[in-house]
């Protein structure tokens, strides 16, 4: 019988490898506290590194942070690039919460200590899911499901299973995940398990399946790594109750880079599948009126909202009569988003009774 000091004697020279150190019974008891963490944390808030605590870097967190934040609402790697967002973030104070810092100290390459400022920002949900809404992004519904992570490493002395007592090892692929917006687990790594690297070494899913079915839910995010020249290959099949949802094979010569490739092959097979944008208009141009429009101030003051609003795309006046201005909108999602970006404290009011008419305060 395989002793535990034996069989994480095994992963020694893999550990050495990648860089990272052995210590597997640590190891798991570090995962589960990050989970538990991140966990707490939730989707609205997310961690930044900040040149300073001056207000300037702080707005800059605040963006940078909002836009961790849509990728984890969506589980869209490319959120930024959707049309709007980045607009939006250079609104994101008007989404916070609350924020703090937090001091990481390393140690560099020359052994001298490192530090690293953390911004902390956490988000208003309502307001998030009002912009996620507004802005016609894919909401990736809770709870999330936990794939079960079957990994097996050849560093050239044969392929080996990662289990719980190498949490280490799939660090990167599990810190990934976790900035994706959902969490990945390990198998205990069992003798019994590690038959299963035979399957993932032939590409057999369905193998792998099998040996899946005691962990919830039925879903496998299933790589193997390997040398490939002076860098490394991983291959990665994506199962979601028994079907394959997605294959992809990444090279990289940073093995850490390679291993944390598979959290985004699940991810974006899961957002493909589960998640959803909320009904709304489509886009176009649409004919809005405002009355109370008394002043230069209040054309002036009225032009600055419509210009900050990410929704609106193109604005062309389109006549004005007493106190009544008209504009032709070209809006992202239709008059529905156009509504839901107001907010309580626009300084316009939808007229009642009236279509696509609103009041200036």
């Amino acid at each position: 019988m395989t002793t535990f000091r034996a069989y994480a004697g095994l992963f020694f020279p893999l550990c050495l490898c990648l860089g990272l150190a052995s210590a597997p019974v640590q190891a798991q008891q570090d995962l589960r506290t990050e989970g538990d963490l991140a966990a707490a944390q939730g989707l609205y808030a997310a961690e930044v590194p900040v040149t300073s605590q001056t207000e300037q870097a702080r707005e800059a967190g605040y963006a940078r942070a909002l836009a961790r934040v849509l990728e984890k609402l969506s589980g869209d790697a490319a959120v930024v690039n959707r049309p709007g967002v980045v607009q939006e973030l250079r609104n994101a104070k008007a989404y916070v919460d609350s924020y703090d810092f937090r001091q990481d100290q390393g140690v560099g390459p020359t052994g001298a200590p490192t530090f690293r400022t953390m911004q902390v920002v956490r988000f208003v949900p309502e307001s998030v899911d009002t912009l996620a809404a507004a802005l016609g992004l894919p909401v990736w519904p809770q709870p999330r499901p936990k794939p079960v992570l079957w990994l097996a490493i050849d560093d050239g002395s044969g392929p080996r299973l990662l289990g719980t007592g190498q949490a280490n090892a799939a660090r990167s692929v599990l810190d990934r995940a976790q900035e994706r917006g959902y969490r990945l687990g390990l198998p205990a790594g069992g003798a019994a398990e590690q038959a299963a690297v035979g399957a993932i070494w032939r590409n057999d899913p369905a193998a792998v399946a099998r040996a899946s079915a005691r962990y919830s839910p039925p879903m496998q995010l299933i790589g193997k790594l390997y040398r490939n020249g002076a860098g490394w290959t991983a291959d990665w099949t994506f199962v979601d109750s028994g079907k394959v949802l997605a294959t992809r094979s990444i090279s990289d010569g940073d093995a850490r880079r390679a291993i944390a490739s598979g959290a985004d092959v699940a991810a974006d097979a899961l957002i493909r599948r589960y998640a959803k944008a909320l009904p709304s208009e489509p886009a176009g141009t649409y004919r809005v009126a405002f009355v109370g429009v008394r002043n230069a101030d209040d054309y002036l003051r009225l032009s600055a909202m419509l210009q900050k609003m990410a929704v609106v795309r193109r604005i062309a006046p389109a006549r004005a009569e007493g106190d009544r201005a008209e504009f032709d909108l070209d809006l992202l999602t239709g008059m529905s988003g156009f509504e839901r970006m107001l907010g309580p404290d626009a300084p316009v009011v939808a007229v009642e009774g009236a279509s696509a008419e609103y009041r200036i305060r």
